[in-house]
C-alpha cells in the first residue's frame, strides 16, 4: 500500500495542526479500536527509537512491532516524525505550562538572565530524557516547523528584548541553537554530562543577557 493511500480521507484519521501537520487526539471520541492502536504505536515507536535510535527505525518496523497494517499506522501518523512528535507533546507542554505559570526563575518573575539559564537547564533535562524522541522529531527543517519550537522561540525573544537588546530578533537562533537534538546527542557522545551543559549554558545565558 502507498502511504498517502487515502489516509487524509479516512474517517478515523485525526485532524492535522495546520502548521505542524502534527496528529491533534481526541480521546473521548475515539473508538475504543482506534485508541488501542494509537497507545501501541506509541509504544512500540518509543521502544524502538530507545533500542535503535529514531534514524535506525522505518515505519515498517514500527507497524510490525504494534501489531498493526500499514494503512492503520500511515493513517494515523504519515511519517516517523509524526510519531515522535506525539510522543514529545506531553512533556513540552508541561515544559511550556510552567514557562507561563510557573514559579521562578522558570516561570515569571525574575530577571530575563536568570529565567534564560533556568530555561536552558529545563530543556537540557528535557533532551537528557526523550533525545531519542526529538532526534526523531526534529528532522532538518522540521525543527523550525514544530509547534514547540515556536513557543521556545516566541519565549527566548521577549527574554532577549526584556533585556535590552537592541535586535532581539537576530539573537534568538543563536541562543536557541544550542539546543538541537542532534548538538546534544554530540556532546553527550563525546562524554560532557548533562550537569557540565548545563553549566555552560547558564554562563551563555548570562554573558548574553546579563
Amino acid at each position: 500500500m502507498d502511504r498517502t493511500e487515502n489516509w487524509t480521507s479516512c474517517p478515523d484519521t485525526p485532524r492535522l495542526d495546520p502548521v505542524t501537520r502534527q496528529s491533534v487526539e481526541h480521546p473521548h471520541n475515539e473508538r475504543a479500536d482506534a485508541a488501542r492502536n494509537r497507545r501501541l504505536i506509541l509504544e512500540a515507536a518509543d521502544r524502538l527509537y530507545v533500542e535503535r535510535g529514531a534514524a535506525h527505525v522505518t515505519m515498517d518496523d514500527i507497524a510490525r512491532a504494534a501489531g498493526v497494517g500499514r494503512g492503520t499506522l500511515y493513517r494515523r501518523y504519515p511519517d516517523r516524525a509524526s510519531i515522535a512528535l506525539a510522543l514529545l507533546d506531553a512533556h513540552e507542554r508541561d515544559l511550556q505550562e510552567a514557562l507561563l505559570r510557573g514559579e521562578p526563575p522558570l516561570g515569571p518573575g525574575a530577571a530575563p538572565a536568570e529565567r534564560l539559564a533556568a530555561f536552558y537547564a529545563a530543556m537540557v533535562a528535557l533532551l537528557d530524557r526523550h533525545v531519542h524522541l526529538a532526534l526523531g522529531a526534529e528532522v532538518g527543517r522540521s525543527r523550525f516547523e514544530a509547534g514547540a519550537y515556536g513557543f521556545w522561540r516566541a519565549h527566548v525573544r521577549a527574554l532577549v528584548a526584556e533585556a535590552g537588546h537592541e535586535d532581539p530578533d537576530a539573537m534568538v537562533e543563536p541562543l536557541l541553537a544550542p539546543l538541537a537534538p542532534d548538538v546534544f546527542a554530540r556532546q553527550r557522545e563525546i562524554g560532557i554530562d548533562a550537569d557540565r551543559i548545563v553549566a555552560a549554558l547558564e554562563r551563555l545565558a548570562r554573558a548574553v543577557l546579563g
